[in-house]
């Protein structure tokens, strides 16, 4: 087994060998549920994630309104911050591993500007969400700064949240009254 930065590069390229041999293998469904617990404040469950056809369950966590919560959870937009943290955390270690980079440590900073009158609705001129997201990447690596460059592109380019973040994703909603 070769491990680079914890990652098992051949279970890896075994991985990406089964989806260019079938698109199917490749398909993972995510799935959460929040149910709103009161004030600015719900409980979401994240479960029955399917791999290939195989269900995964998942553990139920808080999140709190950005507003008026009490600061025991993270806010819908840390949680947002987070996810985006994760998933270039996992893409610079998987795509450094198959590009031979060893990674001693990688950390990364977010930071972001909400104006809540987007939110509230107070002027119609400002959207509700971050207008910009100022990332920084700490990372020591056994690569060259053009590796390490060439990494950030790799990474950011097969980021599943950096393409949501860049690529606006359709929503579907479907409102269902719930019978007294």
């Amino acid at each position: 087994m070769t491990t680079k930065n914890g990652i098992d590069v051949e279970k890896m390229e075994q991985l990406t060998d089964a989806v260019e041999a079938d698109a199917d293998n490749g398909i993972f469904t995510f799935r959460a549920e929040t149910e709103w617990s009161g004030g600015t404040t719900c409980e979401t469950t994240v479960g029955d994630m399917e791999k290939a056809g195989q269900s995964v369950d998942g553990p139920e966590f808080t999140l709190e309104g950005t507003m008026l919560g009490s600061r025991e959870a993270p806010t819908a937009m840390e949680q947002f911050l987070s996810a985006l943290g994760t998933c270039l955390t996992v893409t610079y270690a998987a795509h450094g591993a198959k590009m031979g980079i060893d990674i001693d440590d990688l950390r990364f900073e977010f930071e972001g500007e909400v104006d809540m009158r987007g939110l509230l609705g107070v002027s119609d001129d400002v959207r509700p969400g971050y207008d910009e997201i100022d990332c920084t990447v700490h990372v020591d690596a056994d690569a060259t700064e053009s590796e390490l460059a060439e990494l950030k592109e790799v990474a950011e380019a097969n980021s599943p949240i950096v393409d949501n973040f860049t690529n606006a994703a359709s929503l579907s909603t479907e409102l269902r009254p719930v019978d007294a």
